[in-house]
């Protein structure tokens, strides 16, 4: 076991080099099978090696979100501009074609609301079958690290690795930071390198200070989370700041759905993410088609 006393404090994250383990357009993933790739290749972008996901998964513990009362109207309008929809079973089946073209973050753990006290009490409530079923491209396992209830979150992500990797189905591993934890580089290095150690093929997470080191630091690709609903040009500039240390996309939810014009808002996110934009080029594209 590793010695928890005795480590050097100082750490080189080696910044100024690429890996060595190139070919694959997902970071880290190269020997990964041919199924996996395939899934994987609909949620990165083969050109832009980044992916914009959508995230409306919120009524599973919200109910009827605000700007979200309505999936089957609010969502298809966005779709020419994401690469990733990340929903329930019941959302998807009920409000989106299955003739959408999109890949699919299919959010599998469940079992708490905003009625509740504990925050990190979730479990993996849809089954494998479920999963392939649906077609989904990856599976979303919510994990709070630090919390009472570390070790089950834990337990649901390896089971879900440990399932997806037996038919090819790749993992994302959702860092959720509950009221008591503190976003801070260092949390996210600990989460972050956990979560990628266990087997997740992507960790989704939120942006700080330092996060060049946070992806330095983790094996697989990481999507900066939007979090809560913020003004358009600073959630542009979150996405800026986020894809220039190094994540490979953001999973933003009330950021564009909320936003004053949300078509708008989804092509200027894609924009930098996918062609390179500025956050101040991409704003001026936002104003002028809003």
């Amino acid at each position: 076991m590793a010695d928890l006393e005795g480590n050097k404090v100082s750490k080189n994250f080696h910044l100024d080099k690429k890996s060595t383990l190139e070919g694959f357009h997902v970071k880290g993933l190269n020997h990964s099978d041919w199924g996996m790739k395939t899934r994987l290749s609909k949620i990165f972008n083969e050109e832009s090696g980044n992916s914009v996901i959508l995230a409306f998964d919120h009524g599973y513990i919200m109910g009827p979100t605000s700007g979200l009362e309505r999936l089957d109207i609010v969502v298809p309008p966005l779709l020419p501009h994401i690469d990733v929809l990340m929903a329930t079973r019941g959302g998807l089946r009920s409000c989106i074609s299955p003739a959408c073209g999109k890949g699919i973050a299919l959010r599998c753990t469940a079992g708490r609301s905003v009625l509740d006290d504990d925050l990190s009490n979730e479990f993996k409530v849809v089954d494998t079958e479920e999963v392939i079923r649906m077609n989904a491209s990856c599976m979303a396992i919510q994990v709070f690290i630090g919390s009472k209830n570390q070790h089950e979150n834990l337990k649901e992500l390896n089971r879900a690795v440990n399932e997806g990797t037996r038919y090819g189905i790749p993992t994302m591993g959702v860092v959720a930071v509950g009221k008591e934890m503190s976003r801070t580089k260092e949390y996210f290095l600990l989460a972050t390198r956990m979560i990628a150690e266990f087997g997740a093929h992507i960790i989704k997470t939120y942006y700080c200070e330092g996060f060049e080191e946070v992806v330095a630091a983790c094996p697989v690709p990481i999507v900066v989370a939007g979090g809560k609903k913020i003004p358009e040009k600073d959630a542009l500039n979150l996405t800026y700041m986020a894809i220039k240390a190094g994540a490979r996309g953001v999973d933003m939810g009330r950021n564009i759905f909320q936003a004053e014009n949300p078509v708008a808002m989804a092509e200027a996110v894609s924009l930098i993410v996918h062609k390179n934009y500025t956050d101040e080029e991409a704003y001026e594209i936002y104003l002028k088609n809003k």
